[in-house]
C-alpha cells in the first residue's frame, strides 16, 4: 500500500468553494451552505483506502458527535472511478451506511476540488473556522494499519475542541499519511 503525506497547506488559507453531488442523499452539496457553522470540516476518503478503512468507526462516530455540536462535516471522494471502480458513486452511498457516516459524502468527479484543496491523500483533513480560514490541516490520529496505535482521532479532536473553546489549534501539526488521491490520466498535480 503506498504512503503518501499531506501537503500541510498553509494556515489562514481560505476554503475553496465546492458544490458537488452527495452521493447519498442526491442533493447538491455547497461549501456555502454550511455559511452559519462555527466550522466546517472538510475530509477526502475514499472506500477502498486501508488507511480509511482502518480508522472508519471511530471517524464516523467523532464526526457525527460534532455535526450535533454544530461542526459542519462533509467528505469527499475525487478518486478515478473508472481505474478504481470501487470509488464510484453507487458504492459510497452503500459504504457511507455500512460506516455509519452522518455526513454528506460527495463526488468530486472531476477533481478540480481536490485539486484546488491541495488534498494529496485518503485520508486528508482540513478544518476551517467560521470565517472559513484553514486552522487545521493534518493526521487523525497517529494510528495507521499495522503500527499498533489505537485509533482515537486524538489530532482532530484537539483541534476542533480548540477551535470550538475560541482557542487556536496547536501549531504543531503532523500531515496525514495515506493512500495518494488516484488522478485521472493528465490530473496529476505538480507538487
Amino acid at each position: 500500500m503506498a504512503r503518501t503525506p499531506s501537503q500541510m497547506v498553509a494556515l489562514g488559507t481560505p476554503a475553496p468553494p465546492f458544490s458537488l453531488p452527495d452521493t447519498v442523499s442526491g442533493d447538491v452539496v455547497s461549501r456555502d451552505d454550511y455559511a452559519p457553522a462555527e466550522a466546517l470540516l472538510v475530509m477526502f476518503i475514499c472506500n477502498h483506502c486501508p488507511y480509511v478503512v482502518h480508522i472508519a468507526p471511530v471517524l464516523a462516530r467523532v464526526t457525527k458527535a460534532y455535526a450535533e455540536r454544530g461542526v459542519a462535516v462533509v467528505a469527499i471522494s475525487s478518486n478515478d472511478v473508472e481505474n478504481y471502480p470501487d470509488d464510484r458513486p453507487e458504492r459510497m452511498r452503500e459504504v457511507a451506511r455500512e460506516s455509519g457516516y452522518a455526513f454528506p459524502y460527495l463526488y468530486d468527479e472531476t477533481q478540480e476540488v481536490a485539486l484546488a484543496y491541495r488534498a494529496a491523500c485518503t485520508p486528508d483533513f482540513f478544518l476551517f473556522d467560521k470565517d472559513r480560514k484553514l486552522v487545521y490541516r493534518g493526521q487523525f490520529d497517529r494510528a495507521r494499519p499495522g503500527n499498533g496505535e489505537p485509533v482515537t482521532g486524538a489530532d482532530l479532536t484537539a483541534a476542533v475542541d480548540a477551535l470550538l473553546a475560541g482557542e487556536a489549534p496547536v501549531a504543531e501539526q503532523w500531515p496525514s499519511m495515506g493512500c495518494n488521491i488516484k488522478w485521472k490520466p493528465g490530473n496529476e498535480p505538480g507538487w
